[in-house]
C-alpha cells in the first residue's frame, strides 16, 4: 500500500494514457465496421469476402501485428498509433460479423413496412435497421473494450503500453507491487467501461425495457 500511495498520481495519469489507447480504437473499429457489416448483409459475394478475412485477422499474434504495424503504416516503432491500429483491427474482426447476421435477422416485414413509408436503402439502415442492432453492437463493443483493455499492456512490450509500463517495470525490477498494481488498475479500468457501454445500451433500448416489463 505504501508504493501504490506513492505512486498513485503515475498510475492515475498512466490509466489515462491506457484508456485512450483502448477505446480510440473501439469507435473507429465501430466507424468501419457499420458499412462493412451492412455491405456483407446486402450482398452475399461480399459476405463471403468480408466476414472470412475480418476473421482471420483476429486470429493474427497481437505481438506479430504490434511489431509489423510500422512497416505497413510508415509510423515509428514507439509511436501510440501502431497500438491503436492493431486494436482497431481486432475490433473491426469482432463486429463485422455480429453486424451482418444482425441486419441479416431484421423481419422482412420490418423492411417492407419501412421502404412503403418512403425509406430508401441508407435512411432505411439509420432508422430501422441499426436501432434493432444496438443490443448486438453493444455486447460487441463490450467485449472489443474489455480486450483492448488487456492487449494495450501487451504494446509495452514495444514500448507503447499504458499500464503496461507497471507490469513491465514490475518484473524488471522483481517489485510486486508494481505488477499487482497494474493488473488491478487494467481490472477495475475494464469493468468501469463495460458497466458504462452496458448502460449506454440499457438507456438506448427503452422498447426492450417495456418488453421486458410487460412479460413481468
Amino acid at each position: 500500500m505504501n508504493w501504490v500511495s506513492d505512486h498513485l498520481d503515475d498510475l492515475l495519469a498512466v490509466s489515462l494514457d491506457h484508456l485512450g489507447l483502448a477505446l480510440l480504437p473501439v469507435l473507429a473499429g465501430l466507424l468501419i465496421s457499420l458499412p462493412l457489416g451492412w455491405v456483407a448483409s446486402r450482398w452475399r459475394l461480399a459476405r463471403r469476402i468480408l466476414v472470412p478475412v475480418t476473421g482471420i485477422l483476429y486470429a493474427i499474434p497481437s505481438l506479430a501485428l504490434f511489431v509489423m504495424m510500422p512497416l505497413l503504416i510508415g509510423t515509428q516503432i514507439l509511436d501510440p498509433v501502431n497500438v491503436q491500429a492493431v486494436l482497431t483491427i481486432y475490433t473491426v474482426s469482432l463486429l463485422v460479423r455480429s453486424i451482418a447476421d444482425t441486419l441479416d435477422a431484421v423481419p422482412e416485414s420490418v423492411l417492407a413496412a419501412a421502404s412503403a413509408l418512403g425509406y430508401r436503402p441508407i435512411g432505411r439502415f439509420f432508422a430501422v435497421e441499426l436501432p434493432l442492432a444496438v443490443p448486438v453492437l453493444i455486447a460487441g463493443l463490450r467485449v472489443a473494450a474489455v480486450m483492448n483493455m488487456s492487449l494495450v499492456a501487451v504494446g509495452q512490450l514495444i514500448g507503447v503500453g499504458g499500464l503496461g509500463f507497471f507490469l513491465i517495470d514490475g518484473v524488471q525490477r522483481g517489485n510486486y507491487a508494481s505488477i499487482v498494481s497494474g493488473i488491478v488498475a487494467i481490472v477495475v479500468l475494464a469493468l468501469v467501461v463495460d458497466r458504462l457501454l452496458a448502460l449506454a445500451g440499457w438507456s438506448l433500448t427503452p422498447w426492450a425495457r417495456t418488453g421486458k416489463g410487460a412479460r413481468r
